[in-house]
């Protein structure tokens, strides 16, 4: 019998990827009050996403924040989305993880799906509000832990966002336009 992955589990593999300097660790998450576990899939997915993903797309970048449905500020380091120009109201729906690409001055707002729906047009609209005043480019990526569940949603993905599903790892689904893994005009910081 597989055992749930607890936050734990989660603060480990980051320590992990900081010392190893795949993320650079800002500050420490706040210890949650009692302990939360994600859905089995979810928190799995969330997980996969730190471990595979943002070496592979994202080598070097912060890890701001991690949430889900049950706890939705597990990590959120709200001093470096300051800097980048982002407060977040308290009752905002943020995405499931949050990555800082330091180097290319991206945000990628990455949401793992298992059962919720991935970045459609509606989702891409609430995190452009969401983040607005940003002075990082957003980027919008829904990964998937098969095909399998992303070809059920296949038709709800917004064009100019990303997919990633977690079997293949090493590939990245872009969803039309001229950028391959970076932002729109549209959502690209205002320069005076």
């Amino acid at each position: 019998m597989k055992r749930s992955i607890t936050v734990a589990d989660v603060q480990a593999a980051l320590d992990g990827f900081a010392q190893a300097g795949l993320v650079f660790a800002t500050s420490p998450p706040k210890a949650p009050s009692r302990k939360k576990r994600f859905g089995k899939r979810l928190h799995k997915l969330i997980k996969t996403v730190i471990e595979e993903f943002c070496p592979c797309f994202v080598p070097g970048g912060t890890v701001v924040y991690i949430g889900d449905a049950e706890d939705k500020f597990l990590h959120l380091d709200a001093d470096y989305l300051q800097r980048l120009g982002v407060v977040i109201p308290a009752p905002a729906k943020m995405p499931d993880v949050v990555v800082h690409d330091v180097r290319r001055n991206w945000l990628l707002l990455i949401e793992a799906v298992t059962s919720a729906g991935p970045v459609d047009r509606k989702r891409r609209r609430e995190l452009k509000d969401l983040f607005t005043g940003c002075n990082a480019g957003l980027v919008f990526v829904t990964a998937f832990s098969t095909r399998d569940v992303m070809r059920s949603f296949l038709t709800q993905i917004s064009w100019e966002t990303e997919a990633w599903v977690a079997e293949d790892p090493e590939h990245l689904i872009h969803f039309n336009g001229e950028r391959f893994l970076g932002p729109y005009p549209d959502v690209m910081p205002k320069v005076d």
